[in-house]
Formats: C-alpha cells, structure tokens, sequence
C-alpha cells in the first residue's frame, strides 16, 4: 500500500457555483487531520458541534461530506437519490471501476446480490467454519511460541485472505498480486484525481485479466467453490453473462483481500493496549461472541461514497447530478446520537448500532465471514496467547483512504504464558 502522497492533499478543485462557500472545508479523505493519532480519531474530529452535517471540500476532486449518523444511513438507503453508479473518489477514479454489482441501483442490482447473497449467505459459512477455524490455528500456533510478532504482517494479511482464497479454490501463491490490485484500488496513488484514475484503472484490468480464464474455466462446472457456484447462477432465468460473471468475481476477490484485513488490526492494536477489555473477552465465550459486534462499531475501515441521481435541495444544501457525497461508516457507529461514549469499546454495550457493513441494498456480503473470521481469531488467540501487549516503542502508522490500514502493530506476550489448543 502506498502511504498517502502529499501532493495529492494540495491538489485542489475550485468551488462549484452551487456550493455555499460557508459549508467548503478542507477534508482530504486520504490524509485527514490527525490521522497519525488514529483513524478513527481524524474523523471522529469532524463530528464537533460546529460541523455542518454536509460539508465540501475541495480536495480529491471536490466532493461533498456527510459528518453525522443520520445523512449517511439514508444516503445509503435512498438509491433513487443518492446512486451507486460511482462509489469510489475522486470521481475520475471511481468512473473506471466496474466491479459487479457494486455499480448498479436496483432493480437492475438485485438479482445480481443474490447471486453474492447464494455463495455467502449464512448457512453457507458456517459450513465452512471448521476450515477456517483449522486455518487460525495454524498460524497462531506457529506465532505462539516467539514471544511477539508484527500482527498485521504475521496474522492479518494472511489469515483471511488465506481463508478467502480457499473458498475460491485458488492458489495462495496468487495472493500477494491480488493484494496489491485491492491496494491500488482502495487507496489508489496518484498526485491528481486522473493519476489516481489511471492507477485504478490499471488495478481494475489487473483483476479482470486475473479472473477471465478462471471464470472460463468454471463456467458449467459443479464444484463447490465460491467462484464455481457464483458464474453458473441464473440472472433473471438466463446465464450470467461472461462480462458480468469477470465483473462478480472481481468484486468478490476485492472484498475479500483488504477489508477483514484491515480490521483485523484495527482490533488487535485496541486489544494490546487495554488489558482489562482481553480478561474480559477471556471470561466468557457469549461475552467474546457479541463483544465482536462492538468492535465492528468501534472499528469502521470503509469510507465510500455515492453520486447524486438529479438535482435536488437536501438538507437545505443545492444538490447537483453528478456531485459526489463520501459517507465514512466511521462517522455513523461513532456518533454519540447513536452510540452513548461511542469512542469507548464496550464490549457489553446493550444496544449496538452501526453501518460498519454499510446499508440498503450494498449491504456488505461477505458480513457473515467477517464476523466468522474475527470470532475465530479472537477464540483461537486468546486459547495460545491470554495476555499481550504493545511492544515497547511499536508506533503503529494508520492510513485512511477508500479502505483504513493500520501498520507496525508489534505485540509482546510471555512465550511461557502461551498454550496450545
């Protein structure tokens, strides 16, 4: 992943004719402010009493911003307002992804997310679930014994994605290529919003060059795969066309190898710097079950946005078709209209209310084996590893962009204090 270029925060779009330049603030969505002191911190700044709830800014090609809980659940729930025809920024890189469905608005997405919903649905994982369990352990046992390990590079990056490449059939020496694809997709480098087009784009073709012969090959096949039972599902009664069908399985591959992974992290470095929440998860296995939850709130990585369907008055703000508006899930789970002390991970909170797996109908598919895979890593680690902690000078770095990274994630435990399963 590329760190975030500086150019790219200087580049600067003028305002709009329409835009009130009272609501214009200097948000780079690629490189808040304060982001070194987290991610979630940089935007859980914005929420201050004297944020309007709609803000733009000029930077990554000039897009509006919804800072509370209550615009970013109805932008995602209203496709007829707020489309899906481009979800990434800056527009000019979000206009080359092409990725199925992500792109369409119902109707013409639905039978397309059911396609998704048939190979990922709930049933589904938990079958698989024994697999994945098998997976964690491997790799935690194999870390258990040194005393200490960079989480993000020793478990994060390859557990779910070796999870992940598994359910595809495919070989994880692949592995390393289709991330750096994700990588450029999510946080695409570039010092102008064309650069930063021209990367995604380049990772687009990555992926579908990637994917082409596998779909060829499976397409009328019976295996079990994940990619074998999503190319021969039906489309309205007919086949899933060949564009359509490189198009899903792009899309399934990107959702799998960056988001979870990211998470992952995410959890771990909270973990490792507050003992007390670990003894508790240790304490109860319902506790650890429904204390996941509470870390997907607390820990959003997603900001995507949606494109403006016509012109209209929102809010009181003049709307174009064609603005853009980012919606950071990060800014709904940690609102305080939603979440009481929503900085705070508490992992017995009654009432959890987020959109870390976004809304309405681009509700995230894969939201089952993310909760599988943080459930799994969770119980298997603190089965081997019960107590750890931050190393001693470990300054992780955190990076924002389409998906949130955080880096050098150094923990330290006793080897003596690890167990086996």
């Amino acid at each position: 992943m590329a760190d975030a270029d500086p150019q790219v925060a200087r580049h600067r779009t003028p305002r709009p004719a329409h835009v009130p330049a009272h609501l214009v603030r200097e948000i780079d969505m690629y490189d808040p402010d304060g982001i070194e002191q987290g991610y979630h911190e940089a935007w859980r700044a914005l929420q201050h009493p004297d944020m309007p709830e709609l803000v733009w800014t000029p930077f990554t090609g000039g897009h509006w911003v919804a800072t509370r809980s209550a615009l970013i659940k109805e932008i995602y729930t209203d496709p007829s307002r707020f489309s899906s025809e481009v979800i990434f920024l800056p527009k000019e890189a979000g206009e080359k992804y092409l990725m199925v469905p992500t792109r369409m608005d119902p109707p013409e997405h639905t039978p397309y997310r059911k396609t998704l919903d048939k190979g990922l649905n709930l049933g589904q994982i938990r079958r698989v679930e024994g697999h994945v369990r098998n997976i964690a352990v491997e790799l935690i046992e194999g870390i258990a014994a040194r005393g200490s390990c960079e989480f993000s590079a020793d478990y994060a990056r390859i557990f779910p994605v070796k999870v992940f490449m598994a359910l595809c059939d495919l070989p994880m020496s692949d592995a390393p290529m289709l991330s750096r694809f994700a990588e450029d997709m999510t946080r695409p480098p570039g010092a102008t919003p064309e650069e930063m087009g021209a990367a995604l784009e380049a990772a687009q073709a990555g992926f579908d060059n990637y994917v082409e012969p596998i779909v060829d090959a499976r397409r009328g096949g019976t295996g079990l795969d994940l990619i074998t039972i999503m190319v021969n599902n039906d489309i309205n009664g007919d086949p899933i066309s060949r564009e359509r069908a490189i198009g899903l399985i792009s899309l399934l591959l990107l959702g799998g190898l960056d988001t979870v992974v990211n998470f992952l992290s995410f959890m771990m470095l909270h973990l490792a710097r507050n003992p007390e929440v670990v003894a508790d998860l240790r304490s109860d296995p319902l506790v650890l079950m429904r204390g996941v939850e509470e870390m997907f709130r607390r820990f959003p990585v997603i900001a995507e946005a949606r494109m403006v369907a016509n012109d209209q008055e929102y809010r009181g703000v003049t709307l174009k078709r064609g603005d853009m508006i980012l919606i950071p899930t990060a800014l709904h789970g940690l609102d305080e209209s939603e979440n009481a002390d929503a900085m705070t991970l508490d992992i017995r909170r009654k009432r959890v209310a987020h959109m870390t797996f976004g809304g309405g109908p681009h509700r995230c598919a894969g939201m089952h084996l993310a909760r599988m895979e943080a459930i799994v890593t969770l119980e298997e680690w603190l089965k081997r590893i019960p107590e750890f902690h931050l190393a001693t000078g470990a300054s992780p770095t955190f990076r924002s962009g389409i998906i949130a990274a955080v880096d050098d994630v150094q923990l330290e435990w006793a080897p003596q204090a690890a167990t086996t399963g």
